[in-house]
């Protein structure tokens, strides 16, 4: 199975618009973070886990000429805003995309992309075919098993998913001793990590690595990573050896 963290930031990407902080005007590529998503390339499908306002960069930048399922988190708007962009896929390839997502995110998804779902369509609307998503209950995309996994963001409910010995969580600030449970025993670990002051609906630095630390994973990479968490270079030098900051473009084989 291969990686690739398509985007690593957060909601506000980095930079951010009109900042000039040294992490904004940083000249290291690993500071420049478009809004956070992967892409999963298994032995017979390719996979993304959400499609944020950068979606249509980041396949480009990455040259993805494949698509079967999206995956979402959750429905705040750096996550599912780019799902439009899944329309060449439908037109070149003759293919209809899998979507999973809660009943909840279903629901954001009919109102923000209404016109998907009206009853008279116009041609050439995104063609997509939803499947609901329920915490722990594990479901096949090829011979795929995904095992979803619930965190809290604050009070909102997000999904976390698993893939095998591969565990990817964005947007958590809290995780229930269940969803633990779903998690123990993961080689690969992604985390979010917002900046180093306390936030009411992120990890914070200490936070992710404290987590990180109690799950054990052979690696742990961290994302969704605001410009406040300081220099890439900086950072990275005062983390555990096994503990890495994601960047984009980022690419891990997982066996």
């Amino acid at each position: 199975m291969k990686i690739t963290f398509l985007g690593t930031g957060t909601s506000q990407g980095v930079p951010v618009i009109a900042c000039i902080c040294e992490v904004c005007r940083s000249t290291d590529k690993r500071d420049n973070r478009l809004r956070t998503s992967i892409l999963i390339e298994t032995e017979d499908k390719t996979i993304v886990v959400d499609s944020g306002p950068d979606f249509r960069y980041q396949l480009l930048r990455e040259k993805v000429n494949d698509l079967d399922a999206v995956l979402f988190t959750h429905e705040h708007k750096d996550h599912i805003a780019g799902l439009d962009d899944i329309r060449p896929f439908n037109y070149l390839l003759h293919k209809v995309i899998d979507v999973y997502a809660t009943e909840r995110v279903q629901t954001a998804l009919k109102r923000e992309f209404y016109y998907i779902f009206a009853e008279k369509k116009y041609h050439g609307l995104p063609q997509i075919n939803l499947h609901t998503v329920e915490n722990g209950k594990e479901f096949k995309i090829g011979v795929n098993t995904i095992t979803p996994i619930e965190v809290m963001h604050h009070l909102l409910p997000i999904t976390g998913y698993r893939i095998g010995d591969f565990t990817y969580i964005t947007d958590a600030k809290t995780i229930s001793e269940d969803s633990f449970n779903l998690i123990k025993g993961t080689k690969i670990l992604v985390i979010n990590a917002l900046q180093n002051e306390s936030h009411i609906s992120h990890f914070t630095l200490n936070e992710a690595i404290a987590f990180a630390q109690k799950v054990g994973a052979e690696m742990t990479y961290l994302t969704h990573i605001s410009h406040n968490l300081g220099l890439h270079n900086s950072v990275e030098e005062k983390l555990p050896a096994n503990i890495r900051l994601a960047f984009d473009g980022l690419k891990l084989n997982v066996y």
